[in-house]
């Protein structure tokens, strides 16, 4: 309603305008009736009204379509009514939507070909890798050991890469499954065993061999290892421990990675979690990314699981999965170790 009284106010204006003037040319050239000139008044208004009742009630869907906005593609389909300008209204919104589907469709079609390109280019470069640690296998001098430190760093990476392509298509890309902690923890500690030894640091496991929770292996692994090499890289040359453990909060399990490394300040904890960003701690070590806490955040966030993160500069970061679903349950499992 409002809309409408915006849109036809300069109509209502320009109709007393004209009455006025119509009332003082009848009175100035002496055909001046009182009781004649309240009824051409009353009619000229009434008229005027029903004129402006009859618009409103034919074009209310428009006003109230443009008085708020639209919360889904499928209010352009919707039909205005049957005045020439509600239906070319809605020859419009179907133009729109139409030119909307093909330009979403085309973008989609763009979006996967280059996943897929994405995709088949980080395997091929897992061949290479895997020859150049088979090459350097049985070598020990420090030369080999740089260069294995190189590759581990490029496919890390390469690893980054194709897990950021895989989050367009996670809901065909995860299996929910009991997954056994402790495996879990040992197998991510295992692949990263050279990170460990060579920026000595080394793990302090405090996992329960009984936990299982449900998640999908394979990208809580990936989560893991994120929040370990940020662990190890930011601990190196100030602390040599790194603990993993594992404990109940209610109806959930929390697995929980603490450093004691330089921490993150203060006004930086809340952004960490955005893509791309490196805050203070990027500028002392030029490799982050800052794309490893917002795949564990968004990875987290698919799998239902919650991310939670304390830290204080020089004392050490905190970095908990919560989640939500332990199979067997908790106090099962206590009842089953009494």
């Amino acid at each position: 309603m409002k809309l409408f009284l915006r849109d036809q106010w300069p109509f209502a204006a320009f109709f007393l305008v004209q009455l006025i003037l119509l009332i003082m040319i009848f009175a100035m050239d002496g055909y001046w009736n009182e009781s004649l000139m309240i009824y051409v008044m009353f009619l000229s208004v009434f008229f005027a009204g029903a004129f402006l009742a009859i618009r409103y009630l034919s074009h209310r869907t428009i006003y109230q379509r443009l008085s708020k906005p639209v919360e889904s593609l499928e209010e352009l389909t919707q039909t205005y009514g049957n005045s020439p300008l509600c239906r070319a209204m809605d020859d419009i919104s179907q133009e729109q939507y139409r030119l909307y589907k093909e330009q979403l469709h085309a973008y989609e079609n763009k979006q996967r070909d280059h996943t897929t390109f994405i995709q088949q280019w980080v395997h091929q470069m897992k061949t290479p890798i895997s020859v150049i640690h088979l090459l350097l296998q049985n070598e020990d001098d420090p030369t080999a050991e740089s260069v294995r430190e190189e590759v581990d760093r490029i496919k890390r990476g390469l690893e980054t890469v194709l897990y950021i392509a895989r989050l367009d298509r996670f809901e065909q890309d995860f299996l929910i499954e009991p997954v056994t902690l402790r495996s879990l923890v040992q197998n991510v500690l295992a692949e990263n065993k050279r990170l460990f030894i060579r920026n000595q640091v080394y793990p302090e496991v405090k996992v329960d061999e009984n936990w299982r929770v449900e998640s999908d292996e394979k990208w809580l692994a990936f989560v893991l290892n994120q929040l370990l090499t940020n662990a190890v890289r930011y601990s190196a040359g100030k602390s040599n421990k790194v603990t993993i453990r594992t404990y109940e909060r209610g109806a959930h399990a929390v697995l929980e990675v603490q450093d004691y490394g330089i921490g993150i300040p203060a006004e930086d904890i809340h952004r960490v979690f955005k893509p791309y960003f490196t805050g203070e701690n990027g500028r002392k070590y030029p490799e982050s990314t800052g794309m490893g806490l917002y795949l564990v955040k968004e990875i987290c966030g698919r799998l239902h699981h919650g991310v939670e993160m304390e830290s204080e500069v020089g004392e050490g970061t905190t970095v908990r999965i919560v989640l939500s679903a332990v199979v067997p349950t908790l106090q099962e499992s206590k009842i089953a170790e009494s």
